[in-house]
């Protein structure tokens, strides 16, 4: 019962907010869940394109079942 009383007092406080308060924490938000550094970036990058270039690799291999 205690966290749906914390939902309620949050959206109780959010809904108190003018607009310049809603962008702002908005961007916040935004920044938590968009914070990344960029080597990891850079690895995930490279990560990706790994598994793409071997999913093209593959496909040209497959030959169709029917």
């Amino acid at each position: 019962m205690k966290s749906f009383h914390q939902k309620h007092e949050i959206l109780d406080s959010l809904e108190s907010l003018d607009q310049t308060q809603t962008e702002k924490v908005l961007e916040y938000i935004k920044s938590l869940l968009y914070a990344h550094d960029e080597a990891s970036h850079q690895r995930l990058k490279r990560e990706a394109m790994k598994e793409i270039r071997q999913a093209l690799g593959n496909e040209r291999k497959l030959k169709p079942s029917f």
